[in-house]
């Protein structure tokens, strides 16, 4: 049986490292075998992209180049862990994949989706996750935690502004796709976030029993 596919989504500093954890527990409880990984990255290739990518750095990067290697990376990505994991039967559990694209590509570089959307097809195919969370937070508390996390990557040193659109895109992105995207409110203490998290696992797995 084809495995399933869990995709993180969520702006700077919603706590996904913390919560990945949890989701970990919770697939490991009900004996699942899965690989956890994230994007860019998840190869030795992509994650070297992801260095490109995320290192600051004098030059200005160019928004289609940016673009292109997320989708390099991700292209290295699929077939070289994500499609044999889920075709052996493992589940996967990923850490971001296109609908940051969308958001912080196609949203918070105004690049528009058109030019994602051919990309996501040719690079993709028809694979997409079979379920997203997305957390969720007001960007200045966001970036307040993640201020106080480590030094700002090539990312995180953009303005206000732009993680606000990305935030934006994130909620456009869970109203359009209510069937795979869960919402999930990231501002309240880190019980009530879980909490949020175990309740729409839960319901995922139902839905599966259902199925079989």
């Amino acid at each position: 049986m084809q495995g399933k596919f869990l995709t993180i989504e969520g702006t700077e500093g919603v706590g996904k490292t913390t919560n990945i954890e949890f989701i970990k527990g919770w697939l490991e409880a009900k004996g699942i075998s899965y690989v956890n990984t994230r994007e860019p990255g998840g190869t030795p290739l992509a994650e070297g992209i992801r260095q490109l990518l995320l290192e600051p750095r004098d030059e200005i990067v160019c928004s289609e180049t940016e673009l292109l290697l997320m989708f390099a990376g991700r292209a290295q990505h699929l077939d070289q862990v994500i499609e044999p994991q889920l075709t052996a039967g493992n589940w996967v559990l990923c850490d971001r994949f296109t609908d940051a694209t969308y958001a912080y590509q196609g949203a918070g570089r105004k690049m528009g989706f058109d030019l994602i959307s051919n990309l996501e097809s040719m690079i993709q195919g028809d694979l997409r996750p079979d379920l997203t969370l997305i957390l969720d937070i007001p960007v200045e508390q966001g970036l307040q935690r993640a201020g106080e996390r480590s030094e700002p990557d090539r990312f995180e040193q953009e303005q206000t502004e732009f993680f606000k659109r990305v935030r934006e895109a994130y909620h456009n992105i869970a109203e359009q796709y209510p069937e795979r995207c869960v919402l999930i409110d990231a501002s309240v203490s880190l019980p009530l976030v879980q909490a949020q998290i175990g309740d729409a696992l839960d319901n995922f797995w139902s839905l599966l029993e259902e199925c079989r």
